[in-house]
């Protein structure tokens, strides 16, 4: 791991390098706050027309992961009064299995001349920065929503308000485990000429 960007892979290379590594297969450690600081401002990098800034970051750490995990243990147990031990666990540690974890709010701003699709995207693509910018500095990182993204407890608690959702939650650490590309898709399946 690095504490700067490796000045020695060119930006096509980290591109071609780039994979998810899975959120159950991280350890520490995870970003300092100076790397955090650089992966939050890469991701600021984002396409955004307009400058409307469509999305905010939650940061989950330390006690914020065991806080969140006892949150989505309650809805669980509210949602699913017969839930058994192991899936409460589950749920309690969902937020542990790396050192941080940056959640992504998408934030439409309705009634202007900026369409919502391309405020969207724009969410979309500051995930993407997340990703890149992580790897860049020697982590793995792992975009994903799961269920409680769309929880309605849980949004009040994160203080989601109207016009918002979670665009993803994206875990960054260490990877546990030697990281294996999987197969890409072919262009010749994805290409059309016009």
């Amino acid at each position: 791991m690095t504490d700067t960007l490796n000045d020695t892979a060119s930006p096509l290379s980290l591109l071609l390098s780039r994979r998810s590594g899975s959120a159950k297969a991280m350890t520490g450690p995870g970003p300092d706050a100076g790397q955090l600081d650089t992966i939050l401002k890469a991701a600021t990098r984002a396409p955004d027309h307009g400058k409307l800034a469509p999305w905010r970051f939650i940061l989950f750490e330390g006690e914020g992961c065991s806080r969140m995990g006892a949150l989505l243990a309650e809805c669980v147990r509210a949602d699913e009064p017969n839930a058994g031990e192991e899936r409460l666990r589950l749920e309690r540690e969902r937020f542990l299995r790396a050192p941080l974890v940056i959640g992504v709010v998408s934030r439409v701003r309705e009634a202007i001349p900026i369409p919502e699709w391309e405020q969207i995207l724009s969410a979309g693509a500051v995930c993407t920065n997340i990703l890149i910018a992580a790897h860049a500095l020697g982590f793995v990182a792992n975009w994903i929503t799961e269920w409680c993204a769309y929880h309605p407890r849980v949004r009040e608690q994160l203080g989601l308000k109207s016009g918002e959702r979670i665009a993803g939650f994206i875990y960054i650490g260490t990877p546990a485990l030697l990281l294996e590309d999987r197969p890409r898709p072919g262009l010749e399946n994805l290409l059309t000429r016009f």
